[in-house]
């Protein structure tokens, strides 16, 4: 026997440690991946239209249908072969023609309704040659989407002069080294101020901790920002991030300022 050869223990009846314990993590990893399969159950790529709403069992039919269209028009049009526009808009027929193979026969007049009640004036409706067309005013992950945005080129185009990121204390950990990145989105989002001070849109309701940024710095540096058309402040970063270098100010929603950063400046108590 050659010294590349590796024989088996005489009378065991079993394969070696090694060999053992590579079938067996084959094993365990095929598993793995037929329960993954069996718990997504077909992929949604490729093109194939999904036939169910976005959203929890648990949520009322006008949440499920509003994250519904929330997703197509931000992330899931390509995938759902909705034809969408450079500028992010779709047919308004062809979205209605989607909602109803996922079981919702929504008219126009319904959706009207919703675009209009949307408290974060999330969507865009409107007239052009003829047809009506919505859109999603941001929070796209679609890079083929480019929205006309309206550049930030001073504190001053900035309504409020603010520009604050809400977000987790456990993603505060991670952000605080690293910085705040946009992840699968386009941009990196702030809103003009904080929930309940008048502030549409920019930030979820449950943010436990706000970064307040040094706009003026950030653009000094090069970075770009933007408004949105329902004022949420856009930006892709530097190479997709903002570092901690760039936050003025950091605290907790109850006003309380974080370990190692200066006390926050007093929110805006209205957008104007």
């Amino acid at each position: 026997m050659s010294a590349a050869q590796t024989s088996l223990p005489t009378g065991s009846g079993t394969e070696s440690q090694p060999m053992q314990s590579q079938r067996n993590a084959s094993t365990n990893s095929r598993k793995k991946q037929e329960k993954g399969q069996k718990k997504q159950g077909p992929k949604q790529g490729g093109g194939q239209q999904s036939t169910k709403l976005r959203g929890l069992e648990r949520d009322s039919p006008a949440v499920r249908l509003s994250k519904t269209i929330s997703w197509l028009l931000r992330h899931g049009a390509k995938n759902e072969r909705l034809p969408m526009r450079p500028d992010g808009y779709v047919k308004v027929k062809d979205l209605m023609e989607n909602l109803k193979g996922k079981g919702q026969d929504i008219d126009f007049s319904g959706l009207q309704e919703l675009v209009k009640a949307d408290s974060k004036k999330r969507y865009d409706l409107k007239e052009d040659s003829g047809d009506w067309w919505i859109r999603a005013n941001q929070g796209h992950s679609m890079e083929a989407v480019k929205l006309e945005l309206q550049p930030v080129l001073s504190l001053k185009d900035i309504p409020t002069g603010v520009a604050v990121h809400g977000t987790t204390r456990q993603a505060w950990k991670l952000i605080a080294q690293e910085g705040l990145s946009k992840m699968t989105r386009n941009h990196i989002h702030f809103a003009q101020g904080i929930p309940g001070n008048g502030v549409i849109s920019g930030m979820r309701s449950s943010s436990q901790i706000l970064i307040f940024l040094d706009v003026p710095k950030a653009l000094d540096a090069g970075i770009k920002f933007f408004l949105s058309d329902n004022g949420v402040v856009l930006s892709e970063g530097q190479d997709g991030l903002i570092l901690p270098d760039f936050f003025l100010n950091v605290q907790d929603v109850d006003g309380k300022e974080i370990s190692g950063w200066k006390t926050a400046i007093q929110p805006p108590s209205s957008a104007t």
